[in-house]
């Protein structure tokens, strides 16, 4: 009796035997190696980019932001209230202190819809804000370029003229039709055409150097 039991558990079945040809064994291999495989790889993918989400080099930013930017009327025109946030990296740092001036350049562009055709471009200004280091007297200059330029006594205290610069008239009293509504267009960015001749080029091709915001686009509408 046992051995006809024994006979009967070790007897193959007819609908699912117990060998497989070999091209299958060979298939179920790879479908068991790409399920094994397959976890791991993404389990390394999340690993690697919690890594980089964690890293501070990868959190820094490189780019301006815009805070807020508006017009404001007034007797000599409409003034640009804007703000700015953003940090030098350590390659413009070295650079500014080793006495390459930086030049930060906004743009603005205001134009007014119109349905029947293209908007009209009314206004396209621009201000720039320079930032210096004398070694000697180990003091920081920023203010508008070609003007007079006030001392601080840290590289932060300098770019607050930069982040938040002085409200600037960027159309003249009559320059826009009272009642009409505008689209404001902004940008603010390291400016490398002003950098001395030798650094344009280094500039050009490094990375450290690239230092701008996107447009930033707002309506006002004139009074």
């Amino acid at each position: 009796m046992m051995a006809c039991s024994m006979r009967c558990f070790k007897k193959p079945d007819a609908h699912f035997p117990s060998t497989l040809p070999s091209g299958n064994r060979r298939s179920r291999s790879r479908v068991r190696q790409a399920f094994l495989h397959f976890p791991f790889q993404w389990l390394l993918a999340l690993l690697l980019l919690g890594a980089l989400q964690l890293s501070p080099a990868a959190q820094a930013s490189e780019s301006i932001d815009v805070v807020q930017a508006h017009l404001e009327s007034s007797d000599e025109g409409y003034k640009l209230s804007a703000t700015f946030s953003f940090d030098l990296n350590r390659g413009l740092e070295d650079a500014l202190n080793r006495g390459v001036p930086l030049y930060f350049t906004t743009e603005v562009e205001i134009t007014r819809p119109r349905w029947y055709w293209f908007d009209e471009k009314a206004i396209r200004t621009a201000q720039t804000v320079r930032i210096s280091y004398n070694v000697l007297t180990r003091q920081y200059y920023a203010g508008d370029a070609g003007q007079l330029q006030q001392p601080f006594s840290s590289l932060d205290d300098a770019l607050t003229l930069v982040r938040r610069p002085n409200r600037w008239v960027v159309a003249g009293k009559g320059a826009l039709n009272s009642g009409e509504t505008y689209h404001v267009a902004l940008r603010m960015g390291l400016d490398l055409a002003q950098l001395p001749k030798p650094f344009q080029v280094n500039a050009l091709n490094n990375s450290d150097w690239r230092l701008s915001s996107e447009w930033k686009y707002f309506t006002f509408k004139a009074e």
